[in-house]
């Protein structure tokens, strides 16, 4: 018994956290976290779209850079049309305007849409059809098309 007051003489006690307290500190955690995820979740929405505007008027250099090269492609063309060597154009004169067939997808992994006629810009509209993949919609769902500011 005499030994057990020498190894506890001169220590404090410790002592732990209560049920009661990390409880508390759980429900405060939880809280913020459900009103900070969304407004976090919609700011990843808008920067993807602002990648996507970005990517779309670099494609659309990429695609005055064909023309002046080649030719003004029909309607219904595709966009990769920027990445595979078109038939008519010969093999000595080709090279591909992206650096890679993944440059001419969106953030959301669909491609860009090649649009002759335009419904925006003079010659051709370079087009993501947003986070669903189908025409028109807003927020992340809405068309983001080269030249054009975001809603």
């Amino acid at each position: 018994m005499a030994n057990r007051k020498l190894q506890t003489a001169g220590r404090p006690r410790a002592r732990g956290f209560t049920i009661t307290e990390i409880i508390v500190v759980v429900i405060i955690i939880g809280v913020l976290a459900a009103v900070i995820a969304p407004r976090l979740i919609g700011r990843v929405g808008a920067s993807k779209q602002n990648v996507a505007l970005s990517q779309a008027n670099s494609l659309a250099t990429a695609m005055k850079l064909f023309v002046n090269d080649h030719f003004m492609p029909e309607s219904g063309t595709s966009i990769e049309i920027l990445w595979n060597r078109p038939g008519d154009v010969e093999e000595s004169q080709w090279s591909p305007y992206v650096d890679s067939e993944n440059q001419l997808k969106d953030p959301w992994g669909n491609f860009f849409e090649l649009r002759i006629p335009p419904e925006v810009n003079a010659d051709f509209d370079i087009v993501s059809l947003g986070k669903d993949g189908q025409r028109g919609g807003d927020g992340e769902n809405q068309d983001i098309v080269n030249g054009q500011k975001l809603k």
